[in-house]
């Protein structure tokens, strides 16, 4: 992505920014609240157009005006949201397969197709070799790490090159929240890439390559992991934060 710009009218949410994800890396998307991260996302995901700017990916460069989820789907770009995003009272097949269901050559819904990928998904991406979850469990009847784990495995399943996860571990148990982290470790072992947006730092430094810090709309700070430790990037992190506060005051 080079010089994405995107004004709400007249709000600006960013203000040219370069970002780049190359193969087989996690890269931790950081910053304060209001700071740009969800709407480079949505961009990138094709859900926002950007205002200005270009977005290249695997060396083509795309037409904005043509570029959708759908487009961003075709492109091997996936993007799983806070867990709320999957059906709650709809089975595990049918949230896998939304939008993109198996068909039979005369066109209909196939089922029992869609059933016995689901549970190769839940065996060979999720790990999930119990009696208690099937196809036909609905999303409500899991935990909320299991529930992200079927959105990173819908990921995997469409052979995603991009997963991009937004705020992945919100509101999950210690132990849910490692089983998130794995998820997000076993889509790099399988040489694809993540996007990993998050407030919590010690999650994000634990599985990133690197840090790309935003704030008010413009990337401040880029930075490799092994260039600091988790409390340096928390003290970087405040410090961007003051520096912003103190432009903010002295504008008023």
């Amino acid at each position: 992505m080079k010089n994405i710009h995107k004004r709400f009218g007249g709000v600006v949410a960013l203000r040219g920014v370069d970002f780049e994800v190359g193969d087989n890396e996690v890269i931790g998307l950081i910053g304060d609240n209001g700071a740009g991260k969800s709407t480079l996302q949505k961009i990138l995901s094709g859900l926002y157009p950007p205002t200005e700017g270009e977005i290249i990916i695997k060396g083509n460069k795309i037409n904005s005006r043509e570029y959708s989820v759908r487009k961003a789907h075709e492109l091997g770009i996936e993007t799983v949201f806070q867990e709320k995003a999957l059906g709650q009272k709809q089975a595990l097949w049918r949230n896998i397969f939304l939008g993109r269901q198996p068909t039979t050559k005369l066109g209909y819904l196939d089922v029992e197709q869609a059933k016995s990928e689901t549970t190769r998904i839940m065996k060979q991406f999720l790990g999930f070799t119990g009696a208690g979850i099937s196809p036909d469990s609905t999303v409500s009847t899991l935990s909320g790490g299991e529930r992200q784990g079927i959105a990173i495995g819908r990921a995997m399943y469409f052979e995603a090159d991009l997963v991009i996860l937004d705020e992945p571990t919100n509101a999950l148990s210690v132990k849910e929240i490692g089983k998130v982290l794995d998820f997000i470790q076993e889509v790099k072992r399988q040489g694809k890439s993540v996007v990993y947006i998050s407030h919590t730092i010690a999650h994000i430094y634990e599985v990133s390559d690197r840090f790309v810090i935003l704030d008010k709309g413009e990337v401040v700070d880029r930075r490799e992991k092994g260039e600091l430790t988790e409390q340096e990037l928390i003290d970087e992190l405040t410090h961007h934060a003051k520096k912003s506060e103190q432009a903010q005051k002295e504008g008023n």
